[in-house]
């Protein structure tokens, strides 16, 4: 998708590693904060994790610095803050998928 707009993938592979944390945010929200190597589709391959497990986004902060995306999501569960179960279980998935190099679409 970069390529249209004349921005290629880089070559080689660049490794960075993976961060990802949820504390609450007040009492109906959370704050999941990522920090990851940035790659196409990243953005859609997070959305779609956290649709699987019913965790809603409320809104966003994006950045990219270099290959570095640091995304911070305001998050909740039926409208709380998400318990720390259900935190444990997104890190998780997020883990999975984003240690990948390149997640495929049918994998969902």
């Amino acid at each position: 998708m970069g390529e249209a707009f004349g921005i290629k993938a880089p070559e080689k592979k660049v490794d960075i590693a993976t961060h990802i944390h949820v504390k609450d945010d007040g009492p109906k929200r959370s704050l999941l904060y990522i920090k990851t190597a940035d790659r196409p589709g990243l953005l859609l391959e997070i959305i779609k994790i956290m649709a699987d497990i019913n965790v809603n986004v409320e809104s966003t902060e994006i950045d990219t610095e270099g290959f570095v995306a640091k995304d911070t999501f305001h998050v909740s569960y039926q409208g709380a803050t998400l318990n720390t179960s259900l935190s444990q279980v997104l890190i998780k998935c997020l883990r999975y998928y984003l240690r990948r190099p390149e997640t495929d679409g049918e994998s969902y």
